[in-house]
Parts: C-alpha cells; structure tokens; sequence
C-alpha cells in the first residue's frame, strides 16, 4: 500500500532534527494501522518536508520524521534516503511482511515543487 501522508511537522529552530509537535504523524498512525491489520503486505510511506527547492537540504529530511513514526507505532520503520531510483526501486520491491517504510522527502526533487518545470 503506497500512501502520501502529511509529515511537514514543525522543528525545532535550533536542532532541525528535533519535531517539536507530533501531530501529523498521530494522524496518519490509524490509516498505517489499518493497512497493517487488513493484512497489507507493506505500507510504504511518502512526504514533504519543508521547501528545500528541489535540492538536499539536512534540515528537511524526513529521517528525524521516521524515529518518531517508529515510536509512536511500535514497530520498526525502514528510511528509505530517496523517493526515486534504484534504492527506493530495491526496498519497495519485495519488502518483508508487515514492513513499513518512509521514502526520503518528496521535494528533495524540483518535478515536486509545483513551479512548472
């Protein structure tokens, strides 16, 4: 199951890699769930964060995003460092079951910023 999720969660201005509001990732938990139970093979998981112009920017990794998500799910998250290519193309592919996995943010690719490329 592929599911864009809303993860622009607010950060910590000083320590981008602390989220300073969980809210958003609470959202999503019941949707993930319910794929999971209803015996989904994977629920495999993709966001914006922030407006890093198609270009890769620490600050906006969805990296920190994950930890939290596998906290608050209790169960293991697999970050995936892109969306695209051949490492999102690898663990999509045959996932263990039950897997959930992030891919890295939407808008490290300039085609997501909406600008008209």
């Amino acid at each position: 199951v592929f599911i864009r999720v809303d993860f622009f969660v607010p950060q910590d201005k000083a320590d981008p890699s602390k989220i300073t509001n969980t809210a958003r990732i609470e959202g999503a938990l019941q949707s993930i769930r319910y794929c999971l139970e209803s015996g989904a093979k994977a629920v495999v998981l993709c966001s914006h964060l922030g407006r890093p112009d198609g270009t890769r920017k620490p600050e906006c990794s969805l990296a920190p995003v994950a930890a939290a998500l596998e906290k608050l799910l209790a169960r293991p998250v697999s970050f995936i460092g892109d969306c695209v290519g051949p490492e999102a193309e690898a663990a999509c592919a045959d996932p263990p079951q039950g897997s959930v996995l992030l891919l890295e943010n939407l808008r490290y690719h300039v085609e997501e910023e909406g600008k008209g490329v």
